[in-house]
């Protein structure tokens, strides 16, 4: 893997971790050690599906490198780990590992069904990842990711109304190069990485990379009657990528990726009535390494996936024909202890911080998962003042899901089973031109026609309250077009300035899992965005500096939302007549010294529900509520009052949407011997988020900061480069309620706790 060998290595949250000039391998390290050049990095991106200059193009769009990436994940995080690292990204889950959940300008789902979409694309490797279970393929082994902010309807089309993440794996190349890391640290972890590549022939190359995070459990189970030490919280999973790249002639290249994922882990660890009533601190004397539950023993979560593409190009002198067609698959098994806690309030359990009213252990298992795309088309190579690309897409997506539900008091034999099947196809045609107007201004314009269907079946095969089976069958489908407009105008040779408007549009979508409680299945209709943005992206004229700026204001119409929870413990779709969202973000970087580089973004995201009348069923008597609401008489509502509550949620803010989101970093760095000491430390916060469409005081997270320390020594030889480094993510420790469970108590999830280690890494070439 190349690394970036300069006296200063700054961290870029918006572009890179370590911003500078020069590039050197080997025993060109030391010549360049001897004539550095410091600044930030010119930083080339794909975001509008061409290799081109950032700073050129008119998207917010933010960059992270190999280097921000390692250290972000250094801990055995996963995905959610760039978490406000840059504007308006917000990252949670509610599933565990497996299942993250994407959020840009506030615009995101809480569902946690496996058939949820999401207004967030993730793009890896030129494959859209659509089932929010393939999401959580680990980051590994990384040339760059990008986040693309606002919809993103021309070129990536449906459900990006809030915008994308864009991964991209490094690729084979002729050179040879390779890199292994491995650390250790708290609660036994391990990471483990492996990445080599090369030429196979002369017109061969290939890559492998693995990689193997393990941890021990570490979560005492404190319920009385289930006692055990170390019985949840632990991990272990195994991912791979092989690459091959054939380039018989400059003009054609086809490279093949095949990947695969075999994780391990527990499912969510929820904790009963950690909340204190009245408010939203967590309860006194709670302890993050304990849980009380009866059902923590039959905890488990497995996944398995894999997936394969191949990409064509095919250079025609004026044109590139590109054909990238994928496969991606998926399973999973997951099952946990919903309620959080143990016994029931009927039963002599006695009291303590795990009693519920009644228990609820549930699972799921998607045994059958295939995903086909096709994307095909062609671009223009820079013809002069107007170049375009055009071309079409193909989507096909067939899946089977089995809810479970579980007699926790019967020793949890399985009582429910309720199966769902669903195929969706879509396919679309796009365009898009950009014109050079002069040497200061081009314009962009895009536009794409979507078309989508889904087909859903559902069976009851058993119910847990034993209510006879039942099938149910229905579908949804929709055509729409979206695109956008903008201009870029060079401002100065350091200031570039923007505007783009933009439509985009996200698919109908079908929710079913209420079928395992003889409910039926809910539907949602396209919600559609109107964006407006303007900004600017300059640097200073000795490039010492960087800033990037933009502001922005959207309008949701019929946006889809999940209600989740309330006394009838069911999830259903709903659409909302407007959201409207408006803000602005900020990031930039700045060499103080060429030994000390700060960096930071914020951003500031105001959204709103706009829908009078619309209503969902909120926690009762459980929680308090804050919205206006009304009460429906019902003997079985599950707090025990005899009523469930409905609360009006126009004028809302979107759930999981923060105002502030801001990430300030420090690097000072220093030569000694044949190497580099550096210091690293990067802080991220963002500011309280309501997590459900009602709002009320106890299902508020507050403000979370959570900050990060990396010291390390780097040193160079003829043939390898070596590093050492002691790090440390969240270390003050914080502890915060990242989401809740709204079924019958407080029960919540937090964020990940305090941890230390220690990592070696060598890249040889």
């Amino acid at each position: 893997m190349k690394l970036l060998k300069q006296s200063s290595l700054a961290l870029c949250v918006h572009a890179a971790l370590f911003s500078t000039s020069a590039i050197s391998f080997g025993a060109q390290a030391q010549e360049a050690q001897a004539d550095k050049v410091v600044g930030v990095e010119v930083i080339e991106v794909t975001a509008r599906k061409r290799t081109e200059n950032v700073k050129d193009v008119p998207i917010a769009v933010s960059a992270l490198t190999p280097k921000k990436l390692e250290v972000l994940g250094s801990s055995g995080m996963d995905v959610r780990a760039l978490s406000g690292k840059v504007p308006s990204l917000l990252i949670e889950s509610s599933f565990g590992r497996t299942f993250p959940r994407f959020y840009i300008r506030g615009l995101g789902n809480t569902d946690f069904d496996l058939l949820a979409s999401q207004p967030v694309s993730l793009v890896y490797d030129d494959v859209v990842l659509e089932n929010a279970l393939t999401k959580g393929m680990p980051m590994f082994d990384i040339e760059r990711v990008e986040v693309l902010r606002g919809p993103q309807g021309t070129l990536f089309g449906r459900n990006t109304t809030a915008g994308i993440v864009k991964v991209q794996s490094k690729k084979p190349t002729q050179d040879f190069d390779a890199n292994v890391s491995a650390s250790y640290g708290t609660y036994g972890s391990t990471d483990l990485r492996l990445a080599v590549g090369g030429g196979l022939t002369d017109t061969l190359s290939g890559r492998v990379a693995l990689l193997q995070q393990d941890r021990d459990d570490y979560i005492d189970n404190e319920a009385p009657g289930f006692e055990a030490k170390d019985q949840l919280g632990g991990y272990s999973e195994t991912a791979g990528r092989v690459q091959l790249l054939w380039e018989p002639n400059d003009e054609f290249s086809a490279l093949f990726n095949y990947h695969f994922r075999d994780a391990e882990a527990d499912a969510r660890v929820f904790r009963a009535n950690i909340i204190k009533p009245g408010t939203n601190d967590l309860i006194d004397g709670f302890d993050r390494d304990t849980v009380f539950q009866d059902a923590a023993s039959r905890n488990e979560q497995t996944v398995d996936m894999k997936g394969a593409s191949l990409k064509l190009e095919y250079d025609m002198g004026d044109h590139t024909l590109t054909s990238v067609s994928g496969y991606e698959s998926a399973e999973i098994f997951s099952v946990g202890d919903i309620d959080g806690g143990y016994g029931a309030a009927f039963l002599p359990t006695g009291s303590g911080p795990g009693v519920i009213p009644f228990p609820s252990e549930t699972g799921a298992r998607m045994p059958d998962h295939k995903q086909l795309t096709q994307e095909l088309r062609i671009s223009s190579n820079e013809l002069g003042k107007l170049d375009y690309q055009f071309g079409l897409f193909y989507f096909d997506e067939d899946l089977t899901i089995n809810n479970l539900s579980f007699d926790t008091l019967g020793g949890g034999a399985q009582n429910g089973i309720a199966v769902q099947n669903m195929e969706t196809t879509a396919w679309a045609v796009f365009a898009s031109v950009d014109y050079e107007i002069s040497d200061r201004v081009n314009v962009n314009g895009g536009i794409r026609y979507s078309d989508d269907e889904r087909e859903w079946d559902g069976t009851l095969v058993q119910s847990p309250f034993g209510n006879p089976s039942f099938d149910e069958v229905t579908s949804v489908d929709d055509s729409q077009v979206s695109g956008d407009l903008s201009v870029n105008y060079r401002y100065s040779d350091e200031t570039n300035l923007y505007a783009r408007i933009a439509r985009g549009y996200r698919a109908p979508s079908i929710q079913g899992r209420n079928l395992l409680f003889s409910g039926n299945a809910t539907t949602a209709d396209s919600e559609t965005v109107a964006s407006i943005e303007t900004g600017f992206k300059s640097t200073t004229a000795d490039r010492m500096g960087r800033l990037d700026g933009s502001v922005f204001y959207y309008e949701v119409s019929d946006q889809q939302l999940t209600a989740v929870g309330g006394g009838g413990n069911l999830a259903s779709l709903l659409n909302a007549d407007k959201a409207v969202g408006y803000g602005f973000e900020l990031d930039g970087e700045y060499f103080i010294t060429p030994d000390l580089v700060v960096a930071g973004s914020v951003s500031y995201n105001n959204t709103e529900i706009q829908d009078k009348g619309l209503e969902v069923q909120a926690c009762g008597s459980a929680c308090t509520i804050r919205d206006p609401f009304r009460q429906v008489p019902n003997n079985f509502a599950a707090d025990g009052d005899g009523f469930d509550e409905f609360a009006l949620i126009d004028g809302n803010p979107l759930p999981q949407s923060p105002e502030w989101i801001s990430n300030l970093s420090i690097r000072w760095s220093k030569e000694l011997g044949e190497g580099e000491l550096y210091v690293y430390s990067d802080w991220s916060y963002r500011s309280e988020v309501n997590f459900f469409l009602y709002e009320s005081v106890e299902f508020e997270g507050d403000a979370l900061t959570e900050g990060g320390i990396r010291v390390g020594y780097e040193w160079y030889g003829d043939d390898a480069d070596y590093e050492v480094a002691v790090f440390g993510r969240n270390i003050t420790d914080e502890e915060q309620l990242t989401g809740a469970i709204d079924f019958n108590n407080l029960t919540g999830y937090i964020n990940e706790g305090r941890f230390w280690g220690v990592e070696f890494k060598a890249n040889f070439f």
